[in-house]
């Protein structure tokens, strides 16, 4: 339940159009619901303007479908990242109203989502193999209503490929860079722009990567001012936080 619906409950409860238990159904589970193995933030929409997602890792395949089961009785959208297909057909069965996006491993539901009317945040990716963490940031920035471009196989191996597409770059609100090996893009990027870059360091790469702490350090030393990085591999919190800068 977003502001306004909670407005609108306690404005009909006043003025008598709603009654006193309808009331209470709909605001009782505020400001989380207790499901024993779990507690869901339903307030998480109110205080931050987007509901709370459910990263499905590791977690108990019975666990995750009373989880989806009661995300999808309340409104607005649904995310649950770093979903297998296993658990994406168990959960389709009971849900099948429940989408999949394959490289993103992610678990959705288009549902309330009120689409900026005007600019872009602008993905990037070094190679083909950084696409999956692309699409997870792709996908929470669509959910979150942003509109949103793509620019992938990019990497500074060819630079040109890059420096063809400055005007992409140029007319973005915010930049992600999703890049493995050395990392080197986004600090390439960043030297091109006037705008913030959100830079995602991945797990691909030789030994000598050690799954993505050398993209890590690289970025995190990096050289242009503008770059704010954020854990390896992690599409979602880059999405999430290209939102907000968006906004």
């Amino acid at each position: 339940m977003d502001r306004n619906s909670i407005k609108k409950t306690l404005k009909g409860l006043r003025a008598g159009r709603i009654s006193v238990e309808k009331a209470f159904n709909l605001l009782k589970d505020l400001p989380y619901e207790d499901l024993g193995f779990a507690k869901l933030d339903s307030h998480r929409c109110i205080r931050k303007g987007f509901p709370e997602v459910v990263y499905c890792e590791g977690k108990d395949s019975t666990h995750i479908k009373k989880i989806a089961g009661n995300l999808m009785r309340k409104k607005g959208p649904i995310l649950l990242t770093r979903a297998s297909p296993d658990c994406y057909n168990a959960l389709k069965k009971q849900y099948p109203s429940l989408k999949y996006n394959k490289l993103a491993r992610a678990v959705f539901l288009k549902r309330g989502v009120r689409r900026a009317r005007k600019g872009y945040a602008l993905i990037i990716t070094a190679g083909t193999s950084d696409i999956p963490v692309a699409e997870e940031a792709r996908l929470t920035l669509d959910l979150m209503g942003d509109n949103v471009k793509v620019l992938y196989d990019v990497g500074v191996a060819g630079i040109h490929r890059l420096l063809d597409k400055r005007n992409l770059l140029n007319k973005a609100r915010v930049i992600i860079v999703a890049a493995g090996m050395e990392g080197a893009l986004a600090s390439v990027v960043s030297g091109l722009v006037s705008k913030p870059v959100i830079a995602v360091p991945t797990s691909i790469g030789y030994g000598a990567s050690f799954k993505g702490l050398a993209a890590l350090l690289a970025m995190l030393n990096c050289c242009s001012p503008g770059v704010a990085v954020v854990n390896i591999d992690n599409g979602f919190g880059a999405g999430y936080f290209a939102s907000l800068v968006n906004k």
